[in-house]
């Protein structure tokens, strides 16, 4: 089958071995639509299984699926393409696959034989995502396809990526001045943001990293804990007793945050874990492996609900042995404050509280483009949980600041 497909100068690179390919940079510069191309290209060159990977996918729809479909109907492929509900197939062998990386380790390490991985809006890809699925893609002379528009430079995969890249990366920045075929109607609002806001635009359109994001709700207190080294490898003293703060979810994420109180006042957030549609088991199998002597676990108001069979988290968790606490209620703006005068006071292990603190870095009030005016309340996605885990956090600690350092009696295994 001969093709006469075009692509921007910028993407030939795509036709080039190497284990990383990274493309970050801005709107409107064919990224996505160009790997789409280039990927069917060399899955009609030869039979090739690619993996299309995002963070989170609840759906197919989520998924780069729909550019797919439309590019091979762009290119006139459908004679060789058979696209179906959720993958597509090549009649040479060809097979695109789709799924999300965030609590899928199970199926993600599932797919054996990958050719090419394509993970798409990579900006919010986790340091643990990223190291279930690099070792992942193993066959010889895979490699790894990267697109994003970057957000912040801390964000995992910006520093992964583009500020110490691995050796074997080819890493380009590509933006709307690359693309040949830039529509009017983008030009239009490109133009338009450059008028009215000069640094949005260079994060949206020119590609360049924020400082903070527009009505980042931790940003001054998160700045502040990185200039005074708060943000580091913390060693973690075995002897003194572990709280944990939880966020409770299923269908949502669980997120918990484990956290050490120390006498005049410092605190030690030394560990963090978030999943979904797991059971209580599986987090107090997770507490059991970290090692560490609890103290005590501390749940939302809302872990006292019943479920249908009559008991609630508490319930649960305390037949097994544990330790609960309940957070009081507190309004969110009030425990907001909590949060931010207790992190002035806090040291953060960077790496085993990686993910947490990227969702932290992230959560926001949702802002007006036009206004510029924020929300009453921030935005619920999927940075929400370990934020709310971190309200809790604060307001729980205030609540039992006349019980710390006091001696206490801790059970440190559980049957499960």
């Amino acid at each position: 089958m001969e093709l006469d497909v075009e692509f921007p100068e910028k993407l030939e690179f795509l036709f080039s071995p190497s284990r990383y390919k990274v493309l970050y940079g801005g709107r409107g510069s064919g990224k996505s639509w160009g790997v789409a191309r280039a990927l069917l290209v060399i899955g009609i060159q030869k039979p090739i299984r690619v993996l299309c990977a995002r963070e989170l996918q609840n759906s197919i729809t989520d998924s780069v699926h729909a550019l797919l479909a439309d590019q091979i109907k762009a290119m006139k492929l459908e004679e060789f393409y058979e696209i179906q509900n959720t993958v597509i197939y090549g009649k040479n062998g060809t097979e695109f696959l789709f799924a999300g990386l965030k609590h899928n380790i199970t199926k993600i390490k599932s797919f054996e034989g990958v050719d090419l991985c394509w993970v798409e809006e990579a900006q919010t890809v986790s340091k643990s995502s990223w190291d279930t699925l690099i070792p992942t893609i193993r066959k010889e002379e895979s490699e790894i396809w990267i697109t994003f528009n970057p957000e912040l430079d801390t964000d995992e995969t910006y520093k992964r990526f583009v500020v110490v890249p691995p050796s074997n990366a080819i890493v380009q920045k590509v933006n709307w001045s690359d693309n040949p075929w830039f529509p009017q109607v983008l030009k239009d609002e490109k133009d338009d943001l450059k008028e009215r806001d000069m640094d949005a635009y260079l994060n949206v359109w020119e590609g360049n990293t924020r400082q903070v994001l527009d009505g980042a709700v931790y940003a001054n207190e998160l700045r502040k804990a990185q200039e005074e080294s708060r943000i580091k490898d913390v060693n973690v003293d075995l002897t003194i007793p572990v709280s944990t703060f939880w966020d409770i979810g299923w269908a949502d994420l669980n997120s918990i945050w484990f956290v050490q109180t120390i006498s005049g006042g410092e605190v030690r957030v030394i560990d963090f874990y978030q999943n979904c549609q797991k059971t209580i088991d599986h987090y107090v199998q997770i507490l059991q492996t970290k090692g560490y002597t609890y103290r005590d676990h501390w749940l939302p108001h809302d872990a006292e609900h019943k479920n249908m069979t009559g008991k609630s988290v508490k319930d649960i968790m305390q037949n097994m042995g544990l330790p609960i606490r309940i957070t009081p209620k507190l309004a969110i703006s009030d425990g907001i404050n909590a949060a931010r005068m207790l992190m002035n006071r806090c040291y953060f292990d960077q790496n085993r509280c990686a993910e947490g603190l990227q969702a932290l870095r992230h959560y926001r009030y949702d802002v007006d483009p036009d206004t510029k005016l924020f929300s009453k309340s921030p935005l619920h996605d999927q940075n929400s949980h370990a934020a709310d885990a971190w309200r809790y956090t604060a307001v729980a600690l205030d609540e039992g600041a006349d019980t710390w350092n006091k001696p206490i009696t801790v059970k440190t295994s559980w049957i499960v």
